[in-house]
């Protein structure tokens, strides 16, 4: 007779945060303002941007954050569609100090709001930062959802108040 053991433990497991917000902006307005991947300057967090390739697939950009030669993120372009004012990217390289994830990917999406406004989506999926059993505080999956939610909601709450005179 074989009988199955469960397993005593298991690796991590794939996290996703969705955050939105709704501006009182046309879409097309937003979209001139985060559909560009190349400028990320709308977040409060991002000191400046440095890329190539446009918004062509593949296309890379690092990100600076807080002050110059602060810390960086290098990041890579997979979709892009102006038609449906969309992108995807994933980060290629981010010290864990920096932000607690591994495999990361995400998605920014403007889409139609009410009263002629737009809702702006930003959604990640992506691991913890420690990819083993047993992960430290700062690098678990707690940390690594809470890191993510608040640079999505720093880019949205600095959307929200760039469009809150908009109509």
């Amino acid at each position: 007779m074989i009988a199955a053991l469960p397993a005593a433990a298991h690796g991590p497991t794939r996290q996703k945060v969705t955050l939105t917000t709704e501006v009182p902006a046309p879409p097309a307005e937003v979209w001139a303002v985060v559909g560009n991947f190349q400028d990320m300057s709308w977040h409060p967090a991002v000191f400046s941007t440095e890329g190539e390739g446009g918004n062509e697939i593949d296309a890379t950009r690092l990100l600076t954050l807080g002050e110059e030669g602060g810390p960086t993120i290098d990041e890579v372009l997979y979709k892009f569609s102006d038609e449906k004012m969309s992108y995807s990217y994933r980060i290629t390289e981010v010290a864990v100090e920096t932000l607690p994830v591994t495999n990361y990917s995400s998605h920014l999406t403007v889409k139609p709001g009410a009263n002629g406004g737009s809702i702006i989506e930003w959604r990640g999926a992506f691991y913890r930062g420690y990819p083993n059993n047993d992960p430290p505080p700062e690098l678990n999956d707690e940390a690594s959802i809470a890191a993510v939610s608040a640079v999505y909601q720093a880019g949205l709450d600095a959307l929200a108040e760039r469009f809150a005179g908009s109509n």
